[in-house]
């Protein structure tokens, strides 16, 4: 099968089609909006008016004030803006996941090379967070706390409650992973009470190259990126108007009808899930009793390879992914 319309796309955790409204906006955005939004000509203020709007209609939508919204290139930048900002010269410890985003664990790799200890916070069979380990977790030695809101393969969403108020009363940062989750299910960046929070835009129909790191006000963060007053200094460099434009009218989208959309790819992962389940035993669907996100099915088939049932998917149509790209 050549048709590319005609195939099945089940890889929406590796990226999304943009929405034709998103793609419309953009383009008439690159040409309307091409000027520098930091220049002080008209042309440059022209442009400068969307970028503030956006920033402004974002916050609302995350639960955050404007200032507190920094734009990047996407979730990968965003997650090594906070990791790499919130660590210092003299070494302690950072605690995570283990199944974290290789944008995480990378980082907080490179970071342990240079004399830093590792922390990993363990999860149960479901995947959720033990919430016993949290008064044992070496609070003197923390330095970060960084963990993925809703999982990548598995769409497992945590509860954040317990861990965020004790980093705040151990006044320890708290970064939050949300690439996956923002724009799949509501997230408040106030309520969730964490220090920063990671989003990126083609995960919910939006374009790639550009994302969000949601950073708590008056939280200071040290500077990896240099080269201009851009975004308060913290990351340099010019913003693309259009595809941030692009990136808040997709999570508009979702917005504007999110319980409708999560009822309805909610109830087809539920077909599809009880379908395998009834037709093609024997299967195990990895995270089934845990809150998952409404469009993520991790399910295996055991005595079977995953590198063979990919092919034969990928021949016949069907486009899925055994894990992460990443």
């Amino acid at each position: 099968m050549n048709d590319v319309e005609n195939r099945i796309y089940l890889d929406h955790n590796a990226t999304t089609k943009p929405f034709p409204e998103v793609v419309e906006l953009m383009s008439k955005t690159f040409v309307e909006n091409f000027a520098n939004p930091g220049s002080r000509h008209g042309q440059g203020r022209q442009a400068r008016v969307p970028l503030e709007s956006c920033r402004e209609r974002m916050a609302e939508i995350l639960g955050a004030k404007p200032e507190e919204i920094v734009f990047t290139s996407g979730g990968t930048e965003s997650i090594n803006m906070a990791i790499f900002g919130f660590v210092g010269e003299k070494p302690g410890t950072i605690a995570l996941t283990a199944g974290e985003h290789p944008a995480t664990i990378e980082s907080c790799g490179h970071i342990k090379s240079r004399g830093w200890k590792l922390h990993n916070l363990q999860v149960d069979s479901r995947g959720l967070l033990i919430e016993d380990q949290y008064d044992r977790l070496p609070w003197a030695e923390l330095k970060l706390v960084t963990v993925i809101l809703a999982h990548n393969e598995t769409g497992v969403i945590q509860d954040m409650t317990r861990l965020s108020e004790l980093c705040r009363e151990h006044r320890i940062p708290l970064h939050l992973d949300a690439v996956q989750a923002a724009g799949k299910i509501p997230v408040d960046f106030r309520k969730l009470g964490v220090t920063a929070m990671s989003v990126g835009a083609h995960k919910f129909h939006g374009p790639r190259g550009v994302g969000a790191l949601i950073l708590k006000e008056g939280t200071p963060l040290r500077n990896r990126l240099f080269g201009g007053h851009q975004e308060n200094g913290i990351r340099p460099g010019t913003e693309p108007v259009a595809l941030i434009v692009g990136m808040t009218k997709a999570l508009e989208m979702f917005h504007e009808n999110c319980e409708e959309r999560i009822d309805r790819i909610s109830a087809l992962r539920n077909r599809l899930q009880n379908g395998l389940k009834q037709k093609c035993e024997p299967v195990v669907v990895n995270g089934e009793d845990s809150p998952r996100l409404p469009n993520t099915l991790n399910i295996s088939f055991p005595g079977l390879e995953g590198e063979s049932l990919l092919v034969a998917f990928d021949l016949a149509g069907i486009s899925c992914s055994l894990g992460s790209t990443c």
